[in-house]
């Protein structure tokens, strides 16, 4: 097996995953940005994720922790179906703690990535 250079590395994109109110169903239109980023990350063996669920203020501050952690956990699930080793991938919940919006609630409703090791371009 031949080493990768940079230049032959896909980027790695980290764009967000939204989700629906209440929802952890994952929406088809994020089903690629999470291919893309397994592909880029099956390049970069020594690479690892850190994904963090989020939610917007409606719920109690438990359910809202338990809602995140079910969102990352579902993005969790689908890269490992999609190839990335589970020992690469870890969860957390922020609930409602860190929103992008306070009028755009929506925006808050999502899962979130931190990539640590391997080339990151």
């Amino acid at each position: 097996m031949t080493q990768n250079s940079d230049t032959d590395l896909l980027p790695i994109r980290l764009e967000p995953v939204y989700f629906e109110l209440d929802s952890t169903t994952l929406r088809p239109e994020f089903r690629d940005t999470l291919t893309q980023l397994a592909d880029a990350l099956r390049q970069r063996p020594q690479a690892k994720v850190s994904i963090t669920g989020h939610t917007c203020e409606l719920g109690t501050t438990e359910y809202n922790l338990a809602l995140g952690q079910r969102r990352a956990s579902v993005v969790r699930d689908y890269l490992r179906r999609l190839g990335v080793e589970p020992s690469r991938l870890s969860t957390l919940s922020y609930g409602e703690e860190r929103p992008l919006s306070a009028s755009e609630l929506e925006k808050n409703r999502r899962a979130e990535f931190l990539v640590s090791g391997g080339y990151l371009n």
